[in-house]
């Protein structure tokens, strides 16, 4: 997918994803008790795994390699984000998706000699997270949830 194509289909997908994220909002503020039960259909969506694509790809953090070795960078210029994404999402499709341990470092904590965990997930699992909270954060917590 070249560039041009690529901004064409964020635009879209942005629009999709925004006017979900709007009716997911009214639905869940107008009926508490509201059950979603089919949003795994709107984690997989494409427009969803997009978006959640360029979040990780703009992300400071874009640049760390999870234990596969793949950076954001590594899978644009390997096999591209379409293939990229079509494989995510058949594989979340097909129940086949299986997130990999996370690789840690020991970063320094600021102001002090002492060293804290930081855990770097895959590219793969980061854009499957940021799906996943596309589709969650439009719906406000209720208590004992």
């Amino acid at each position: 997918m070249n560039t041009d194509a690529l901004e064409f289909a964020l635009l879209k997908a942005e629009r999709r994803v925004l006017e979900m994220q709007t009716k997911l909002h009214c639905w869940a503020t107008d009926d508490r008790d509201r059950r979603f039960d089919d949003l795994f259909n709107l984690v997989v969506d494409p427009a969803f795994l997009l978006i959640a694509w360029d979040r990780v790809r703009r992300n400071r953090g874009a640049r760390s390699a999870g234990v596969d070795g793949q950076t954001a960078r590594s899978v644009e210029d390997g096999q591209g984000v379409e293939v990229f994404l079509n494989e995510v999402r058949s594989d979340l499709k097909d129940r086949g998706f299986r997130p990999l341990p996370v690789r840690e470092r020991m970063i320094p904590k600021p102001g002090t000699a002492k060293r804290r965990r930081l855990g770097i997930p895959t590219v793969r699992d980061r854009v499957v997270q940021a799906s996943l909270k596309l589709v969650l954060e439009p719906m406000p917590q209720t208590p004992g949830s």
